[in-house]
């Protein structure tokens, strides 16, 4: 079960990543204001996650990808929070989602953390 859940994580970061070259203005607009170049720290973002979402597999690189993500997602998190404040602002329907995403982290934090061992 552990190596399902480990083939979903790598999944689902490679497709992250691969959204954010297909959709970069919504990732833009969730960028906070204070930040500097904000399309290009999106393709950034997004290369990063690829790339880790890859590096998973191997279990040479397992322990690096999974340090990177934690790192990876400590770094996202001011987009996460000004795409919390820009959909209150908005009243968009789903603000609800955006504030759930915020402690969502930690979860996701853990999972990449379980990939972390020393062998």
């Amino acid at each position: 079960m552990k190596k399902f859940f480990l083939y979903l994580m790598a999944a689902l970061y490679v497709g992250a990543g691969v959204n954010h070259f297909l959709h970069p203005a919504m990732y833009v607009s969730i960028m906070p204001p204070y930040m500097p170049w904000h399309a290009g720290l999106v393709n950034v973002s997004g290369g990063a996650e690829i790339a880790l979402g890859l590096l998973l597999i191997p279990a040479p690189t397992r322990r690096l990808a999974s340090i990177g993500i934690i790192f990876l997602l400590i770094a996202v998190f001011p987009a996460n929070v000004q795409m919390a404040i820009n959909y209150a602002y908005q009243h968009n329907p789903a603000t609800w989602l955006a504030i759930a995403r915020l402690p969502l982290q930690v979860l996701l934090i853990w999972w990449a953390a379980l990939y972390d061992k020393r062998k």
